[in-house]
């Protein structure tokens, strides 16, 4: 059944049509009190197909790693280099390929169209094959390297991996065949640290925190690189869309402007506006709308989500946050509620186009409050691939995973 919930108080000014100003730079942003929302949809009912809402607790292994889905599973990476496929009907483990390597962090790509589960733990770069769950393949680096970034398409992973710790040169992106781990060209590369790699359309995207260099994915060829004139701290990617924006590194509270960059040439193209306050974190939709968190820059804890239609060139929305995970599912933005309102503990789903003031189909919804969903947990959202209906949240401080209908 749907029941509906009147949400009042300083918490909903997340779903209070927030379409107006910005908050002055080094705000809080924090929302008026006596502002209430409207009423909100919450749904607890069973969504139709083989996923299922479920629990599972996670090793400490897995908790300090990352998971991916699939449409028709979820996939852990641990900090030991282990992969760990589990049911999308009530989470249970499936398959396990054992690790080995210890890290500080696990890099995951789950690539559905090549079957491949990859990780990248230390100098370890470990495949599964999703519809076996075996293993596929084990790469290793040298003593001293560690793999930063993961991306693959077209039946080729990209692994970029740099001295570790980094000390900003040195950096190696690798071309492997995802079926059987055959190496296919190596580059050296100028990397900024948190930067991805992107992969579509026949090329291949890195960014040393300035500049943007795109390769032949089937060679590894630089085939253009971003003009000097235009800044690239951080780079924004989804949906085959690049997206500069200044980087939560930045020294100082001003930031360049926000620039879409021509996938082909990597020429700026039109940009809806300048980004006013910090760019924290940002996802785009496979349509064309990105959605930025912006932050004063003395404090990233509370800030707005901007969302914008690239192709059309102009802004579509704002509303009220504070700082978490954010992911694109089913045509709406997937993030939760803020950490400090009444109705914190929740996902949150809004319309990517309509945004908070979206009615009937197209307005904002609500789930009901987890133990995952909390923000002292650090959820982290996964979303699976095709219709599931569904999300996945991670929770890291008490380590488990909720799959719960999507609001």
């Amino acid at each position: 059944m749907i029941r509906r919930t009147a949400v009042v108080g300083a918490a909903l000014l997340v779903l209070a049509g927030c379409s107006g100003g910005t908050p002055s730079k080094g705000s809080s942003a924090a929302p008026r009190s006596g502002d209430s929302g409207p009423t909100v949809a919450t749904r607890s009912m069973s969504v139709s197909g083989p996923w299922r809402a479920w629990t599972a607790s996670l090793t400490r292994p897995e908790a300090h790693g990352s998971c991916g889905a699939t449409a028709h599973q979820v996939v852990c990476a641990t900090n030991t280099g282990a992969l760990v496929g589990r049911s999308r009907a009530d989470g249970r483990v499936t398959w396990t390929v054992p690790g080995g390597a210890r890290g500080k962090s696990a890099e995951l790509l789950v690539d559905a169209a090549d079957a491949r589960a990859v990780s990248g733990v230390a100098g370890v770069l470990r495949a599964a094959d999703l519809r076996t769950g075996t293993r596929a393949w084990t790469r290793r680096l040298p003593t001293g390297r560690a793999y930063v970034a993961l991306a693959a398409t077209d039946g080729i992973v990209y692994a970029l991996h740099a001295p570790d710790p980094f000390i900003r040169t040195g950096a190696v992106l690798d071309a492997v065949r995802a079926s059987d781990g055959t190496p296919l060209w190596h580059r050296n590369v100028t990397w900024s640290t948190g930067e991805p790699v992107a992969a579509f359309r026949g090329r291949v995207y890195t960014s040393d925190g300035s500049r943007v260099t795109a390769r032949d994915a089937r060679t590894g060829a630089t085939l253009a690189t971003s003009p000097a004139g235009v800044e690239c701290p951080h780079l924004v990617t989804g949906g085959r869309y690049l997206v500069c924006t200044g980087s939560p590194l930045s020294a100082g509270d001003t930031f360049p402007p926000m620039r879409r960059l021509d996938p082909a040439t990597l020429e700026p193209l039109p940009t809806p506006r300048n980004t006013i306050d910090m760019p924290v974190r940002g996802v785009i939709s496979d349509d064309g709308v990105l959605v930025l968190y912006e932050a004063g820059a003395e404090d990233t804890s509370a800030g707005n989500w901007f969302a914008y239609d690239l192709k059309n060139d102009r802004k579509l929305w704002n509303t009220y946050a504070t700082e978490s995970d954010a992911a694109v599912a089913g045509g709406r933005f997937v993030t939760f509620a803020p950490g400090n309102d009444v109705a914190r503990g929740r996902v949150l789903t809004i319309d990517l186009h309509a945004g908070p003031q979206g009615t009937g189909s197209a307005a904002p919804r609500m789930s009901p409050a987890y133990a995952q969903t909390r923000d002292g947990e650090h959820p982290v959202l996964v979303v699976p691939g095709g219709d599931a209906g569904h999300v996945v949240v991670m929770a890291r401080t008490h380590g488990s995973l909720r799959s719960l209908p999507l609001p």
